[in-house]
């Protein structure tokens, strides 16, 4: 009678750690599994950014203007709608405004399957240093969008709609090469025209790149030389989820035909062992208390 109670324990703790070990196989087996970060693409838009090297006074000052109007990244959502970027410092201390606009809207949005970046300007006016009073350019409608959307190919567009006039003179813009237009005593500005450039995740749109050379009248009251680019947008591709995910832990037929076995093998042979294991210590503890 007393045997047999002590065997009793030894032969519940056995089954125990069989039922343990058996249960434990499908959690260890999801531990294993990889999990993918997902990738949600990236976004940018501006709508003015300035590179000038800026000389006043015979070239004794020398002032770098860098502006940027609206600009925005994502992977956070975002627009701007400012109108006006203004300069302090060259203009005898008072602000100096370098674009305005009746319309400046950057956009950049991101989403798990979508990428965009979009860029309006209209009616805008661009001053340089030493030329308060004549626009550097004015231009009518100019857009720019970049989208790139999982699983599709990239797209860009820029356009520059209705008239423009580069320091004072009318032009008119083509596609096929730069734009150079020369004005004597104030400067040289070349223009090249909507810009776009995809890859297979993403893309890249420009609707006007200007480089400038101003000094009016060679006074070198303010000499004016860098690239400025208005409306720009650029996208790169969320990754696309595979498109037939194998699922994991199951037993393929192969895997069954070839071994004789599935993939919870490992886990049944583990709690054989702990069966044995606990079973060879039910043995020994019934020994000790018989004797």
């Amino acid at each position: 009678m007393n045997s047999n109670n002590s065997r009793m324990p030894a032969r519940r703790l056995a089954t125990a750690l069989t039922v343990t070990a058996l249960a434990a196989g499908p959690a260890v087996l999801g531990a294993g599994a990889a999990h993918a970060t997902a990738d949600h693409g990236r976004a940018s838009a501006v709508v003015l950014r300035t590179g000038l090297d800026v000389s006043l006074l015979n070239k004794t000052v020398d002032v770098p203007l860098a502006v940027s109007l609206n600009e925005v990244q994502a992977p956070r959502s975002a627009d701007r709608t400012a109108l006006s970027a203004r300069l302090d410092g060259v203009a005898g201390g008072k602000p100096f405004s370098v674009l305005g606009a009746d319309v400046a809207a950057a956009k950049a949005t991101v989403t798990s399957q979508r990428a965009e970046g979009s860029v309006r300007l209209v009616h805008a006016r661009l001053h340089v240093p030493g030329l308060p009073l004549l626009s550097l350019i004015e231009v009518g409608t100019v857009t720019a969008k970049a989208t790139c959307e999982a699983g599709k190919a990239p797209a860009a567009s820029a356009d520059v709609l209705g008239a423009v006039t580069v320091l004072g003179k009318r032009v008119t813009l083509t596609a096929g090469g730069p734009t150079e237009v020369k004005v004597p005593g104030v400067g040289e500005v070349r223009l090249d025209l909507a810009q776009h450039d995809t890859t297979t995740r993403t893309a890249a749109a420009t609707a006007l790149e200007l480089k400038v050379s101003v000094n009016p009248l060679k006074l070198n009251v303010a000499d004016v030389e860098g690239t400025v680019t208005l409306a720009k947008a650029t996208c790169e591709s969320p990754m696309a989820p595979p498109a037939d995910p194998k699922p994991q832990g199951g037993a393929s037929k192969s895997d069954l035909a070839e071994t004789g076995s599935s993939s919870a093998t490992p886990y049944i042979a583990g709690g054989a062992l702990a069966l044995v294991l606990a079973g060879g210590g039910a043995v020994t503890v019934a020994r000790r208390r018989k004797h």
